[in-house]
């Protein structure tokens, strides 16, 4: 993004919008904003970046658009927590799925995927994922 030709508030408010169109999973106008040069792990303030509100609130799609641009699936938030995680929290296996694909660690964050994985019943979803159920 060209910082340049804006202002911090006026950045700060591109950044809002596009967290809230990764919340809803807006896809189509959330890869317009990258786009236009918004970086694929911008962060809120509580360091969430696009992944990790697309995954959290279940939006597959979002998820592997961002992906597709250079997202990263590790990036965790200022709470240590993982996108994957996050995603195994909430129950989103199409999620869970397409991050498993792009190559997310299952090691990654706190608590880890794999421990997330294990509290909430869903090891299935590690099944054939690189270190997957050991």
């Amino acid at each position: 993004m060209n910082s340049a030709a804006l202002t911090a508030e006026q950045t700060a408010r591109v950044v809002d919008i596009a967290m809230d169109l990764a919340r809803v999973g807006d896809t189509g106008r959330l890869v317009e904003f990258l786009e236009h040069g918004l970086p694929a792990d911008v962060t809120d303030p509580a360091g969430n970046t696009l992944v990790m509100l697309a995954a959290y609130h279940g939006h597959a799609d979002t998820v592997r658009a961002l992906l597709a641009r250079g997202a990263d699936p590790d990036r965790t938030n200022a709470r240590g927590q993982s996108p994957l995680a996050g995603a195994l929290f909430k129950g989103e296996d199409e999620v869970v799925t397409a991050l498993l694909a792009a190559g997310a660690d299952l090691d990654t964050g706190t608590p880890t995927a794999r421990a997330a994985a294990g509290v909430f019943g869903r090891t299935h979803l590690l099944d054939g994922a690189p270190g997957g159920n050991r």
